[in-house]
C-alpha cells in the first residue's frame, strides 16, 4: 500500500467537499413558486368514498 493513502483520500474529500459546498452557495437558485392545483384533482378528492378501518369484520 501506498505511503500517506489516508491522507491522500482525506484531501480528496476535503476537495469534493469544498466545491460542493461552494456550488451549494453560489449555485442555481430554485423557484419556490408552487404550481395551482388543477379543478380535476380536488374534485377528485371531495368524491372520494371514506375508509373503513376493517371492511372483513362487517359481515
Amino acid at each position: 500500500m501506498a505511503d500517506n493513502y489516508l491522507e491522500k483520500q482525506y484531501e480528496a474529500y476535503e476537495a469534493r467537499k469544498a466545491a460542493w459546498e461552494k456550488e451549494r452557495k453560489y449555485g442555481k437558485k430554485h423557484s419556490l413558486a408552487k404550481r395551482p392545483k388543477t379543478e380535476e384533482k380536488s374534485k377528485g378528492s371531495e368524491n372520494t368514498p371514506p375508509i373503513t378501518s376493517h371492511p372483513e369484520s362487517t359481515i
